[in-house]
């Protein structure tokens, strides 16, 4: 057994497309295929269905995805336990954090953190747009901590090994640039005209639940996967857009955007962290329980 062949059967599992697959994991697709044939006379049965186009799992294929994913993060997670740090990699810490909160929340949070823990190196991993993927780059052990508001229209597929803090709350409000009376130029009205984000998203997610009965058919102008390219829109008058209150106070303040409907159409949600209990990091340990008192 070698760790490549999993990786190389997950990637497989997710494209169902052997050259798709091979490019993924920088192979030609002759030697990726020939490492999948590896893993099955491992297993000792067929996981792939070659039969048919595009090919698909064979049921001990799709019985196999979880034990995969399962023994590989119990690889990796083992590998950064026992790995001896030293230097920076002692105080470094890795987060996913969804874009706004990069720029609204963290910057503040992370250096009240650093005068209570000690010097920290915090890295940034970029928000994919993708709400899965986010979770997934904890779930495989790329970060230490997920950041990201939290609503229980957006639903967060984490096992019991995953545990959470609130950090904060904040209201997701809508706005609309300023008509020259000053009043919203696109208020909350029948067939009102909106920017919306990507389904994968958060926001997308949390728009299509909250408001999913309230929005009118046929009038999304614009899809983004970021609260900064939907307030951008909003400012050029192209529409509202639901957007973090954090995120547009100055704007607000300025005059420049105004709220588009009343306190009827906020939707609240939580700013949670997000962590695995198996991570054995000292400076994660550390982080997390001077939160758990603060």
């Amino acid at each position: 057994m070698e760790v490549k062949w999993l990786e190389d059967f997950l990637a497989l599992a997710g494209t169902l497309n052997f050259s798709r697959a091979a490019d993924e994991r920088h192979v030609t697709q002759s030697a990726f295929s020939r490492r999948i044939r590896q893993l099955e006379a491992w297993v000792g049965t067929s996981l792939i269905d070659r039969a048919t186009y595009p090919s698909r799992l064979t049921e001990a294929g799709e019985r196999f995805v979880p034990v995969a994913e399962q023994t590989l993060r119990s690889l990796y997670q083992a590998r950064r336990n026992l790995r001896p740090e030293d230097g920076a990699e002692v105080q470094r810490v890795t987060l996913t954090a969804l874009h706004t909160l990069s720029i609204t929340f963290f910057p503040g949070w992370i250096q009240t953190l650093g005068a209570a823990v000690g010097p920290l190196v915090s890295h940034l991993r970029p928000d994919s747009g993708s709400m899965e993927e986010n979770l997934n780059s904890l779930v495989d052990g790329h970060s230490d901590f997920l950041l990201t508001y939290q609503h229980a229209h957006v639903p967060m597929l984490l096992g019991p090994e995953f545990e959470h803090l609130t950090l904060g709350r904040e209201n997701i409000v809508p706005v609309s640039a300023p008509d020259e009376r000053g009043a919203a130029r696109h208020p909350i009205e029948p067939s009102f005209l909106h920017a919306s984000y990507q389904k994968s998203s958060f926001f997308g997610q949390l728009i299509a639940g909250a408001l999913a009965d309230r929005l009118p058919p046929n009038t999304c102008v614009h899809v983004g996967s970021m609260s900064v390219g939907l307030k951008a829109m909003a400012m050029a008058g192209c529409g509202l857009a639901w957007v973090p209150e954090s995120l547009v106070k100055d704007e607000l303040a300025a005059g420049v955007l105004v709220r588009a409907g009343g306190p009827e159409w906020d939707i609240a949600v939580e700013i949670r962290l997000y962590r695995s209990r198996d991570n054995g990091r000292a400076i994660v340990r550390r982080i997390w329980e001077l939160l758990q008192v603060a």
